[in-house]
């Protein structure tokens, strides 16, 4: 292994400290950059962290004070705004800076629930019944979906807007949930047909030749039997929820092994057909009939120590030491000019 000169792009935000002394390092904001930035670091690469805000000309800058050999993306929005990370990027292989992560193509096509849906429905991947309702116009059920039905931001990630209240059996709590996410969220909003039963997730790593990680699971062992298993924004952010119900992720258990291997072999086609490169996780529920239906495919998961994608590759045999060289390792071959 050679050593790098690594190029960390960060929001300005979430720059690390000097000295984090005093901080409990397992629950700060900033602990996914302190992570890979102290590891890249421990195995000998040369880092540089930039921490960016609005403007690209402090990447070029930094790009051509330090040539560095790839750029180590962290970055989830510019401006703010989530759906400009594929700009970003894009940026990147106009300089000709190669960078970890998923390419612009990948990120554009997965971060439209309706648009990445209408793709893996096209390949005859299984999905959820879906559909779109737009910002201004009345809230109409399609006649040919029955309740429950989720309702979610159209193009958000990160759970953003999603609560119990998400899952609806009526029409008046239709419509009453996706004005909130018109309004709370800004965004169109999805509708989707609920499938109850388990919530998985399975990581993916590479550009051509893939590599799925062990079946993960989100578990809800404290959880009143009354209350949804779904990925809430509470679920996912907040330690003190996750405590009281007893929620944590871990191995899939029960999954015979003729279904594993269908699972990956469809999680493959869903990164494929999406155009995703580098790493990335897609989300799926399994009914209770045991079959199974793709929710959608998030590139450039979140890969702080102790996360899911992390202990995943763990249980894979790749320690967060090797996982992180890998995924350097990917970024470098990456080749955009050969998908033009």
């Amino acid at each position: 292994m050679r050593n790098l000169r690594v190029l960390a792009l960060m929001h300005d935000y979430m720059v690390p400290p000097a000295e984090t002394a005093g901080h409990d390092l397992a629950t700060v904001q900033w602990k996914t950059e302190y992570d890979v930035l102290s590891t890249l670091a421990d195995l000998g690469h040369e880092v540089q962290q930039l921490g960016v805000k609005d403007e690209l000309s402090g990447i070029r800058q930094a790009i051509t004070d330090g040539n560095p050999h790839i750029a180590f993306n962290l970055l989830e929005a510019f401006h703010e705004v989530g759906s400009f990370d594929q700009n970003l990027v894009a940026y990147l292989e106009l300089l000709r800076m190669p960078y970890t992560g998923c390419n612009p193509r990948g990120l554009l096509l997965s971060r439209d629930k309706a648009l990445s849906k209408k793709l893996l429905a096209y390949h005859r991947i299984s999905i959820p019944d879906f559909a779109v309702c737009r910002t201004g116009r009345a809230v109409k059920r399609p006649k040919r979906m029955g309740f429950p039905l989720i309702v979610k931001s159209l193009t958000q990630d990160a759970s953003m807007g999603i609560s119990q209240a998400s899952v609806v059996r009526d029409d008046a709590k239709l419509a009453e949930r996706v004005r909130f996410i018109h309004k709370s969220i800004g965004t169109d909003a999805i509708i989707e047909q609920f499938v109850e039963g388990r919530e998985l997730y399975v990581g993916v790593l590479g550009n051509h030749r893939l590599k799925c990680f062990p079946i993960w699971e989100l578990k809800f062992t404290k959880m009143p039997d009354d209350v949804h298993r779904i990925a809430t924004e509470r679920v996912k952010w907040s330690h003190k929820y996750q405590r009281k119900h007893g929620i944590k992720a871990g191995a899939a258990k029960g999954i015979s092994a003729e279904l594993t291997t269908r699972i990956y072999r469809v999680c493959r086609r869903v990164y494929r057909t999406l155009e995703l490169s580098g790493y990335a996780r897609i989300d799926i529920r399994l009914a209770e009939d045991g079959r199974f239906y793709v929710l959608e495919a998030n590139p450039n998961p979140q890969i702080a120590f102790g996360e899911d994608f992390a202990e995943s590759a763990e249980n894979a045999g790749l320690s967060y030491e090797k996982l992180l060289q890998r995924i350097l390792n990917v970024g470098l071959h990456w080749r955009p000019e050969h998908k033009g």
